[in-house]
């Protein structure tokens, strides 16, 4: 079993809460947008890290974060990118391969909504963080903690930080 902590979004803000309520996790992942390389290696430095570049994220972070990552994880498949859509509305780039080859978990950010959506038709896991970081029209900050068991997606907690 591997406990997750989730966020996206981070827009060069990190803040401090982020440490304790993933101090508990094995893995910290984050689906872009981090707004600087600090926001990376501070991340990285933490705790076991992956995570995928956004589109404001400058060629320093891009070195370190690819555009797509997909993994597997305790025999779930994952699939993570930051501008990915959502169930019914994937984004063009990724609707030809996400049809053909569908994850079991499948995490985007970008849009700063928060969002757990299963995908019937493509028998997936849609998670959206939200928005940590202050950037953005979102009004509260969050994050997300769950754990994946032997295939299985469990225990999916949605953290509020504060207003942004």
């Amino acid at each position: 079993m591997k406990k997750i902590g989730l966020l996206s979004d981070t827009h060069n803000f990190l803040d401090e809460a982020v440490f304790n309520y993933f101090d508990s996790c094995d893995e910290i992942w984050h689906a872009g947008d981090f707004g600087s390389i600090k926001i990376v290696d501070t991340l990285a430095a933490f705790k076991p890290f992956r995570g995928v570049y956004g589109n404001i994220d400058g060629k320093d972070v891009q070195l370190v974060c690819p555009e797509h990552l997909r993994f597997d994880c305790e025999e779930v498949d994952v699939w993570m990118t930051h501008i990915g859509g959502y169930p019914g509305r994937y984004a063009p780039r990724i609707k030809p391969e996400i049809v053909a080859n569908p994850p079991k978990l499948f995490i985007c950010g970008h849009s700063h909504i928060l969002k757990v959506q299963y995908d019937p038709k493509l028998q997936l896991l849609h998670l959206n963080p939200g928005a940590a970081g202050k950037q953005g029209w979102h009004q509260v900050r969050t994050l997300m903690r769950f754990d994946i068991n032997c295939g299985r997606i469990e225990n999916l907690e949605v953290i509020e930080l504060a207003g942004r």
